[in-house]
Order: structure tokens, then sequence, then C-alpha cells
């Protein structure tokens, strides 16, 4: 019984972005705009970025028009089949740091394998802030009197 050689046989997709058919190559903010959805999905997240990076989004949200920026507070590194990921969030006060930075490296690694092909290599987290709903409040009405009367 003779074996037949199968290399150069058309294999099926594996999911790779490489093949003998053409190189599928993925953009930096593909790949931050999909970690971005995917920290936001996490219960515990109130916001994406450093301080100035949400004023100038916050302005941006403000034109008619405008779309949200769901990359922002991320930075990427992606290479030809690896990436790693950078996230700066403001975390809702009262939640364990430590599981939410748990369950946001689970759902970004998930997410971008799933659509990108690329292993993640690593999902650093920097928590620049806790949100605490009397801020909300502070910035609204600082004087505790009406602005309208």
């Amino acid at each position: 019984m003779s074996t037949t050689d199968k290399s150069n046989e058309k294999q099926p997709s594996t999911g790779e972005l490489a093949t003998s058919d053409g190189r599928t190559t993925i953009a930096d903010t593909v790949v931050a705009k999909i970690a971005g959805i995917a920290t936001n999905e996490i219960s515990g997240v109130y916001a994406l970025g450093g301080g100035t990076a949400r004023a100038v989004g916050a302005l941006r949200e403000r034109i008619p028009g405008s779309s949200t920026n769901h990359s922002q507070g991320i930075s990427v590194e992606v290479g030809e089949r690896q990436a790693a990921v950078d996230i700066q969030l403001v975390a809702e006060y009262g939640v364990a740091i430590v599981d939410l930075a748990a369950g946001i490296r689970r759902n970004v690694i998930a997410s971008i394998e799933r659509m990108t092909g690329l292993e993640v290599t690593e999902v650093n987290i920097e928590v620049q802030d806790v949100h605490i709903e009397s801020d909300d409040q502070d910035q609204d009405d600082p004087d505790g009197d009406p602005r309208v009367q």
C-alpha cells in the first residue's frame, strides 16, 4: 500500500494569515478597535484612556455626525502572527481591579484571536483612575446651586 504525499495539495483554511493563496495583513487600528470594544464589554470599566484622551473624546462625541472612538486608550503592536495590547482605563469604584483586569484580558484575547487569527502575546492594563458617582454630580453642579433659574 503506497502513501501519497499531500504536501503539494491545497489544504483547507486553517485560520492562517499567510497561505499559498496570498497574505492577509491586519492594520493596527483594526486590532485596537477590537480590543477597545472587548474592553468596554466588561462590567466595571467606566471609560478608556487617560484624562486628556477622555476630554478630547468627549469633545469629539459632541460634534454632530461624529462617531465614538472605540480605540481610545488602546495601543497595539501588530506583527505578522502576533499582537500585543496596552490598555489605559478608568475603573468603577468598588470593582475588584484584579478581577476586572483578568476579565478584560480574557475578553480581549478571545476577541482578537477569534476575529483576526493573531496570537495575543500580552495585554497590559493601566488603571489610571477610579470613577466615583459623586464626581459626576460635582462636575454638573459644583456649588449645589441650579445653573438655570
